[in-house]
């Protein structure tokens, strides 16, 4: 169950709203816990049914990361000027999905995400490399803004 949103509620958005900005935007940050301290990137994502799906290299410091401890925050953020500025922190523990790294063998849980991932970002084509693998982030807290409500 997703926390909800305390603080900032004039801002914050509703749920379709975070669904429409999740996928109009194509670029998430997230951040792990490394031995040395909090460790941020850049990432591609999806976003379908209430979960936010990533590929990783499975040798990074992300995956590193992620193997000692699942906790995760993401952030997707979009705006120039202040009252443009809007966004969304989702944050929970992620999981594997799959194998690792990612091979050509069937797994009908990625079908979706895989297909939804190809369309954003390769032209359709679903990618294995060999190299990758999936995590699914399924968030324990949502916490959002659009600061455009202010003017209203």
């Amino acid at each position: 169950m997703t926390k909800e949103q305390r603080r900032g509620r004039a801002i914050a958005m509703t749920p379709d709203e975070i669904d429409a900005f999740l996928d109009e935007e194509r670029t998430c940050r997230v951040a792990t816990m490394g031995t040395t301290g909090p460790h941020a990137t850049p990432h591609w994502y999806a976003w379908l049914d209430g979960a936010l799906w990533l590929t990783s290299l499975s040798r990074s410091q992300r995956w590193a990361d992620l193997q000692k401890d699942p906790r995760i925050a993401v952030v997707v953020d979009a705006g120039v000027a202040y009252d443009e500025l809007r966004g969304v922190e989702l944050r929970g523990k992620v999981e594997v999905v799959g194998d690792v790294p990612r091979t050509d063998t069937p797994v009908p849980e990625l079908e979706a995400p895989e297909q939804a991932f190809a369309d954003r970002y390769t032209g359709g084509v679903v990618v294995r490399d060999g190299r990758h693998a999936w995590l699914r982030l399924t968030p324990e807290k949502t916490t959002s803004w659009d600061f455009r409500k202010l003017g209203r």
